[in-house]
């Protein structure tokens, strides 16, 4: 997906980043995010004065993040293109982060391909924390959606409107969203981009037992940003797991 789309429509959700910088004010030392992208958390925790590595497997991702990130910033965030599952930094880390939605994309191989990294990278007491759609509120839903608009922004190279929308499909395993962005041109004419992601449907507390099977200890396990406590109508699930 071009970064800059990326960007402009991401960077507009804010709502988790009082929950990450707090995290990371209480474990202290440099942050890990697997995933950075185009710094849509990891930039606020560099702006904010914590030392930050980022990860990421899309070059075009980092570029975009190394050219948006203010010249005078300090610290200046370390960049690393790799896999979150296979991935060997000479250093460990009191907080890794995989915010984003990104956990529950991987299959259940991949995921404990990621832990042996992750698990390996934390410093003694650290923290691993992720966020991901709530696997028992989604399979929960209908079995699909009719696509419907959820917002517009401006595009931000031609300043043409963008229009989202999104629709799921729920099947026994997996859950898919496909988005739509429609970039709206003046001569009415419409240039479409589809992106869909897949999301792992193990339940809930299988997701927390995979995590105790690595070696690690849940910490907390939330279903908003606000601290309240998961169950099976929370929208998210947000896992604090240590070594």
């Amino acid at each position: 997906m071009f970064p800059n789309l990326y960007h402009a429509h991401h960077s507009q959700y804010k709502e988790d980043l009082p929950f990450w910088l707090d995290l990371a004010r209480q474990q202290g030392g440099t942050v890990l995010e697997l995933g950075c992208g185009t710094g849509r958390v990891l930039l606020p925790l560099a702006l904010a004065g914590f030392r930050t590595v980022g990860l990421d497997n899309d070059l075009d991702m980092l570029r975009y993040l190394r050219a948006a990130q203010a010249p005078d910033l300090q610290p200046t965030p370390l960049l690393f293109a790799a896999s979150l599952t296979d991935f060997h930094l000479a250093q460990r880390f009191p907080l890794v982060l995989l915010p984003c939605n990104t956990w529950s994309v991987l299959d259940a191989g991949l995921r404990r391909k990621a832990l042996e990294c992750i698990i390996h990278h934390l410093s003694p007491g650290g923290i691993f924390a992720a966020s991901i759609p709530n696997p028992d509120f989604l399979r929960d839903l209908p079995a699909s959606s009719e696509a419907d608009v959820d917002e517009t922004f401006v595009h931000p190279v031609t300043g043409n409107p963008v229009q989202v929308s999104s629709s799921w499909q729920r099947a026994r395993s997996l859950f898919t969203v496909t988005w739509h962005y429609d970039h709206l041109l003046p001569d009415g004419e419409v240039e479409r981009l589809t992106i869909q992601s897949r999301h792992d449907l193990l339940p809930a507390g299988a997701y927390l037992d995979e995590l105790r099977q690595a070696g690690l200890s849940i910490r907390a396990a939330y279903g908003e940003f606000d601290g309240s406590p998961a169950d099976r109508w929370s929208a998210n699930l947000i896992f604090l797991a240590s070594v």
